[in-house]
């Protein structure tokens, strides 16, 4: 599958089961004021596929993942970070975080994506979109 995004738009791919992860994309679609964000569940044919063609190992990226037009795919804190900086203000100031070098931000993203389903459950199915959001969500 060759995904063409739009050069303004990015992709973001959750896990579709996750009550946290669900949480997150209503977050971000309230806060989108310039339209930027798609989604995609990471179980969803889109999501599959950019798994594959990153070779992306689904045993160790427990993560939510960022595809640019430019086909760039960023993951975990960064992932989280550069979606927070495109919300506007006061989001935006979550860009501070890149101070922070990665492996110590991602030591606790990975500790929050590890108890996800104990601490916020599970779907037992990915979530539909509204009729109004159906637009912003990608197969």
């Amino acid at each position: 599958m060759n995904l063409e995004l739009p050069k303004h738009k990015k992709l973001i791919l959750f896990d579709g089961v996750c009550n946290l992860c669900n949480s997150s994309v209503q977050y971000v679609i309230k806060h989108d004021k310039n339209n930027i964000f798609l989604f995609a569940p990471l179980q969803s044919e889109v999501g599959k596929s950019l798994i594959e063609r990153f070779n992306i190992d689904t045993q160790k990226t427990d993560s939510i993942l960022l595809y640019t037009p430019e086909n760039n795919l960023v993951s975990k804190s960064t992932a989280a970070l550069k979606i927070a900086i495109h919300l506007g203000f006061p989001q935006n100031l979550m860009g501070v975080f890149f101070i922070i070098p990665p492996f110590i931000r991602n030591w606790v993203y990975n500790y929050i994506a590890k108890n996800r389903y104990k601490w916020y459950g599970k779907k037992d199915a990915c979530m539909i979109p509204t009729p109004e959001l159906k637009s912003k969500f990608l197969g």
